[in-house]
């Protein structure tokens, strides 16, 4: 493929136009690489192997906790709320009879065996379910506690039944370990991971899988599902892999495609995917070495690295060739075609790593470590570019191309139909990037964690099912502070206690509230000979702290109330869990619950907390970090444009067309989906310093038509379409193939910001295509 040069003559003899170097110097580089190509090509590769070898100390953090920085104020109270009652990781297994409902003696048998089962699962603290439902009620003066299932071996018909009976009467079972319609129930395993052990989640799952493949063999009609927060934290870890499985192969492939339709050579493009396998090699290599750690977060860095690398490959090989149709050599050409693209690829690797760096003051961890990763194989991608392709290319023998040139006298015809349209691009590209923009005002930040897998992943899809007919997966946690030790059995804090949780049973996507209030009642009622008339708080407080007594007594070890009383008996803990619930839905049931306590219990005031409502603030806490981080970026890449272009008009007008490809693509995404979660803000950040590549190389070859040929504004522009238009295009479709590779992840956040960067990406094009020829028409009036 050749390119349009309308000023062959004046291309062998230009001079630097993005900084002061003598000509002299830059022929010396390009000199330098020919003469000792093989050497660099060595080197080169040695160091490329060196960093390699750091893959080998790569290590996933299997926690879900990736996610949120220790100085998080939610995770920090999440933390003390488990330091007060028990940690909320578990392993949650449901099962249901493809017919009937779980109330037959052979499936309670079977719920009673997995119980046992449950607590032989490494780390496993506690078991809950139908079966070993602590059951009270009261012979005499006598409070007896016991399993509701007791006696598997005297099961019956009967027993089957009056298990039935009391299990869908308590308040706590249904919505929580049985459904409704008692066709569903599910049993709780609480583990306790050690601290320092990264493996123990693994051993977990691995147990509880093998259990569930033993029993779901043995019982062919039941259905079984697997979900909770190991099963997540696995998923998490596993996620990399999976994906980049597919991913990473589809991305070389459409890399493969577009610029093997565009050069039209393979040995040309077998090069570039060397080269750019080479600098995700290098990048990955080197963050083991620095001993990053790899999440579900980083999963699009070895789709991002292939992309972004892309450019410096196709903007040397296209100049490279349009100096060979101009009758330079083949080593001629590589030294010409470093001298005019070195600074260009420098700076748009300084400009994009700056971008992704700028990721480190998100609020997400994997996020910081995405930025890091990426940034590292940009630079990477930039040296390999001034060094091992040159140093190959000046070993290779080439011939001009021959034939016309479609592509090229398109952007030639572009060029020329810009020139003449300047005033009405202007104000249609104006009102178009200003409606687009106004679209960003419907977009409402709203996440669902659970729902950060998509559907063709088995924990989703067992999840979906456990919310779906079972209970809600999502909660919200509250410690209610008592007046003193002891104060949780004062009849007034229990009646606060009680209507709190009366409210939070009213509230939409409410299935269930757990509270020591609910089973103070329980106990009231059994001591009065089951009278649903006594199913309230005692009237005295000393009565109170007797039956709780007395309960606490009877339980059996491992089916204490650590999980909903503190030791001193000072404070409890009301978890409600809600059914397919957003992050807005979590945060507004918050503020509700919030002010209600004010208003009506402030003595029991306190945030709400957990797991759910960490993530439900993420999105929030993201957007208002990377606030600061994008404008530090766009602050640092306005100064290099400023400097590099050495005109602070030109650099200013260069930030237009950097700067609203993100605002038109955010508009579009809020006509058309309205919600967006947590990778909204790294989007900005991350296009900002990839689009600014097509206008760097733009404007370089604008400034070096006007002033190193002395042509005027509407000739610069012409040549800029005839020197660059056919590399923007070709570089573009490759970043916008690549991103949407990573918008076929499974991985919400992932998805997003993939689908969200190529539609960047393609506006960025058509503002460098378009409206930025336009404005440098309507501002630079020098002759």
């Amino acid at each position: 493929m050749s390119s349009h040069t309308d000023h062959p003559q004046h291309q062998g003899h230009e001079r630097g136009a993005l900084n002061d170097e003598p000509k002299t110097i830059r022929d010396a580089y390009g000199e330098w690489v020919v003469r000792f190509a093989w050497p660099i090509i060595f080197a080169s590769l040695a160091f490329a192997a060196v960093a390699a070898v750091g893959m080998g100390r790569l290590q996933y953090n299997p926690d879900n906790r990736v996610f949120f920085s220790e100085d998080n104020p939610e995770l920090q109270a999440l933390e003390a709320l488990e330091q007060t009652y028990s940690k909320t990781d578990n392993v949650f297994v449901a099962l249901a009879p493809r017919t009937g409902t779980v109330f037959t003696p052979e499936i309670l048998r079977l719920i009673s065996d997995i119980t046992d089962r449950a607590w032989t699962i490494p780390y496993s603290s506690r078991v809950d379910s139908l079966t070993n439902y602590q059951y009270s009620r009261a012979e005499g003066d006598e409070l007896l506690v016991s399993a509701l299932l007791e006696d598997v071996d005297a099961l019956d018909a009967d027993m089957a039944a009056e298990i039935q009976r009391v299990a869908l009467s308590k308040s706590f079972l249904v919505n929580r370990l049985i459904s409704e319609d008692g066709a569903v129930t599910g049993i709780n395993v609480t583990i306790l991971k050690p601290e320092e052990n990264d493996q123990a989640v693994y051993e977990v799952t691995r147990y509880v899988t093998d259990i569930v493949d033993e029993l779901e063999v043995a019982y062919p009609d039941v259905n079984f599902y697997l979900t909770g927060g190991a099963m997540f934290d696995v998923a998490f870890a596993e996620l990399p892999n999976a994906e980049n499985a597919i991913l990473v192969p589809l991305m070389f492939f459409l890399i493969l495609l577009v610029v093997g339709l565009s050069l039209k050579t393979i040995w040309a493009t077998i090069l570039v995917l060397a080269l750019i396998g080479l600098s995700v090699v290098v990048a990955m290599g080197i963050s083991g070495w620095a001993g990053f750690e790899l999440s579900a977060g980083t999963t699009g860095a070895p789709v991002i690295i292939p992309t972004l690398s892309v450019a410096h490959c196709v903007h040397l090989m296209v100049t490279l060739r349009q100096q060979l149709s101009a009758g330079l050599t083949q080593q001629q050409a590589v030294i010409e075609s470093l001298r005019v693209n070195f600074s260009p690829i420098v700076i748009t690797s300084v400009t994009t790593a700056i971008g992704f760096l700028s990721l480190n003051f998100s609020e997400a961890p994997p996020f910081r470590t995405l930025g890091n990763i990426v940034a590292i194989g940009v630079m990477a991608a930039c040296f390999f570019a001034l060094t091992l392709l040159p140093a190959i290319l000046s070993r290779l023998s080439m011939k001009p191309s021959t034939g016309r040139a479609y592509l090229s006298e398109a952007m030639h015809g572009l060029g020329k139909f810009v020139v003449r349209a300047q005033r009405p691009l202007l104000w249609i590209c104006g009102s178009a990037i200003v409606l687009l923009a106004l679209g960003t005002t419907r977009i409402q930040l709203d996440d669902n964690f659970i729902h950060y897998f998509d559907d063709k992943f088995e924990i989703r899809q067992h999840t979906d099912f456990v919310e779906n007919r079972l209970t809600g997966l999502n909660a919200i946690e509250f410690s209610l502070p008592a007046a003193g030790e002891g104060g949780i059995s004062d009849p007034a804090y229990l009646a606060g206690v009680n209507d709190f949780v009366a409210w939070l049973k009213q509230q939409d996507k409410v299935t269930n509230v757990g509270s020591i209030a609910e089973v103070i009642k329980e106990l009231n009622q059994s001591m009065h000979g089951d009278d649903p008339a006594y199913y309230r708080i005692p009237e005295s407080r000393e009565l109170a702290a007797q039956y709780l007594l007395l309960y606490e007594m009877s339980l059996p070890y491992g089916l204490d109330l650590n999980n909903q009383i503190d030791i001193a008996k000072s404070q409890s803990r009301v978890i409600a869990l809600l059914r397919e619930a957003s992050s807005v839905d979590l945060r507004e049931l918050n503020v509700k619950a919030e002010d209600w306590l004010r208003q009506n219990e402030p003595t029991l005031f306190n945030h709400g907390s957990g797991l759910s409502m960490i993530f439900a603030y993420i999105s929030e806490r993201n957007i208002n970090s990377m606030l600061f981080g994008s404008l530090f970026a766009l602050f640092a890449i306005s100064l290099i444009l400023i400097f590099a272009l050495r005109s602070v008009r030109v650099g200013l007008v260069s930030l237009v067309p950097n700067l609203v490809p993100a605002a038109m693509a955010l508009g579009v995404w809020g006509y058309l989906v309205g919600q967006a979660g947590l990778s909204v803000a790294v989007v900005v950040a991350v296009t900002l310093g990839i689009i600014v590549d097509d206008t760097v190389h733009f404007l370089s070859k604008y400034l070096r038509a006007r002033r190193e040929q002395g042509l005027s504004p509407a000739d610069a522009v012409v040549s800029a379409f005839d020197t660059v238009g056919v590399a923007l295009w070709i570089t573009s479709m490759a970043l916008i193939a690549g991103f949407l590779v990573l918008s076929f992840s499974g991985f919400k956040v992932n998805a997003e910001m993939g689908l969200l960067s190529a539609v960047t990406i393609a506006f960025a094009l058509i503002c460098d295509y378009f409206f930025l020829p336009a404005v440098l028409l309507r501002t630079d009036r020098r002759t």
